[in-house]
């Protein structure tokens, strides 16, 4: 879950990048870069960490150009050393910086195919490394005396022959502009937008609709399945579909838990979603449970925050913050180890006491995961005071690994792999548990746009809109594991 942004503009754009960058912090806390076209010079720079720590005056004064693109990076399955921060680079042909939000599911016959055939070094572990040599090397068999936009659509086409899995992506071509596509089912996001200036019109592409707000963008719609855009050095813009047609799946994890609620994907309000979800949740809670006893109910923060506050309104039932959150930690999801996730919590939440002691609370949350975040907080709750502690979930069980872009968890540290419902509540010690089915949730995302007939929906049903065989699987199996990761650290 990366977030990306490009700029052609009529101007300087480091700056545009370095603030739109800071607003899709959320999608990937672990590195950042940005990358510009000065004249017939590339001009890079990204490192580890925040945006904010990345990038100071210096780096910032070194950045010059009106054509950019920027990425922070959320580590996925081998992904996570300083040297595969993005954006990437290669030289040939006519130089290429590159941004990848996404996961490809056939890496590892890619880099053979690389190496074997096209002749190529892929120099990290990174998926990303790799897709920027598959366009490389299919822009290097176009006709490079006079590069079109057809010979780019062509070059597209190549890639989403060759690859399999879920990308976001953008390209510098140097000397000729900025590209942008988005794999063939639409399973990661990639909005388009516009600005008008007394210098001419501007152009932006980012991975969420937020990014494009903060820097005065016009939304024009998303980037269509399959889809590729490409806005020239003086700012022409040309599309064109460039992959068969496909089943168009948006990730729906997108709604419940990684884009911003002010975002708008697939023309659906991440925010009107989520409070759809806390409508159907509350439905499903009086069905099953019409006398729930229910005082409080109370948002973990902070994404459960919207479905919590529907939620709370349909059961007729008052809405209170019971945790007060520290703002300088970061998400429990993307640390690293399960030791630092464990003491990230206390941390991160501390109860408001009078808010729990002696009611019957209800705790929501996007999503459960390990369970262990969980955990703890239901015992914060108890230790606050509380009665009974019930607590809902506005997806469904996570109960596969996500393979589009999403560091899920090994399957066998999923809470709810092989568990039912009741053994998940008595692992996280809650008095009651109660999960989002499916279909309710499908419909919540599905009501903001009646041309959405699918989803991935992977991690909750286990089907892979792009095949995978048990073998991928299984690696991923070993790459994602808390063991595997710590040690790889310590190698």
């Amino acid at each position: 879950m990366c977030g990306i942004i490009g700029i052609v503009g009529t101007s300087e754009v480091a700056a545009s990048l370095y603030d739109g960058l800071t607003v899709l912090q959320h999608r990937g806390q672990d590195a950042a870069g940005i990358a510009t076209v000065d004249g017939a010079r590339l001009r890079l720079h990204k490192g580890n960490g925040l945006v904010r720590d990345v990038f100071n005056q210096t780096a910032m004064s070194g950045l010059h150009g009106r054509i950019g693109i920027g990425h922070c990076r959320y580590p996925t399955a081998g992904s996570d050393g300083s040297s595969e921060a993005q954006p990437f680079y290669v030289n040939s042909p006519y130089g290429i910086a590159f941004a990848h939000n996404g996961n490809l599911v056939n890496t590892e016959t890619l880099r053979r195919e690389m190496f074997e055939d096209d002749r190529r070094h892929i120099n990290t572990d990174s998926d990303s490394e790799v897709l920027l040599n598959v366009l490389a090397h299919e822009l290097q068999i176009q006709d490079r005396m006079a590069l079109t936009p057809d010979h780019i659509f062509k070059a597209v086409a190549g890639v989403h022959q060759r690859a399999r899995g879920g990308y976001a992506c953008l390209a510098l071509v140097l000397g000729y502009g900025l590209l942008a596509f988005r794999d063939p089912n639409g399973i990661r996001p990639l909005v388009l937008g516009e600005r008008v200036t007394p210098e001419g019109r501007e152009y932006a592409v980012a991975s969420e609709s937020v990014a494009l707000d903060i820097l005065g963008f016009k939304r024009l719609r998303d980037v269509e399945p399959g889809e590729a855009v490409f806005i020239t050095n003086d700012g022409q813009l040309f599309a064109r579909h460039c992959a068969d047609s496909a089943v168009h799946a948006p990730c729906i994890f997108e709604y419940v838990y990684l884009a911003r609620p002010d975002s708008m994907i697939e023309n659906v309000s991440v925010y009107k979603a989520r409070l759809r979800m806390g409508q159907k949740l509350a439905e499903k809670i009086l069905r099953e449970r019409p006398d729930h006893g229910i005082d409080a109910v109370i948002p973990i923060p902070d994404t459960a925050r919207t479905a919590a506050s529907a939620l709370a309104e349909a059961l007729g039932v008052p809405f209170r913050e019971g945790f007060v959150k520290n703002r300088y930690i970061g998400r429990t999801f993307i640390m690293p180890g399960q030791g630092e996730r464990v003491k990230s919590v206390r941390r991160k939440l501390n109860p408001v006491e009078l808010e729990f002691r002696k009611k019957n609370v209800l705790l929501v949350d996007d999503s459960i995961v390990r369970g262990t975040t969980s955990r703890q907080i239901i015992q914060m709750a108890r230790d606050a005071g509380a009665k009974n502690v019930f607590f809902a979930s506005a997806a469904p069980p996570v109960r596969y690994p996500n393979v589009y872009g999403i560091d899920m968890p090994a399957a066998s540290e999923l809470v709810a792999a092989g568990h039912t419902e009741r053994e998940v509540q008595d692992v996280l010690g809650a008095d009651w548990l109660i999960y989002q089915d499916l279909p309710d949730l499908i419909w919540a995302v599905q009501d903001g746009n009646e041309k959405l007939k699918h989803f991935d929906t992977s991690c909750f049903s286990g089907e892979y809109v792009t095949g995978l065989d048990q073998q991928y699987l299984q690696q991923i199996e070993m790459l994602r594991s808390d063991d595997a990761k710590a040690a790889r650290r310590s190698a």
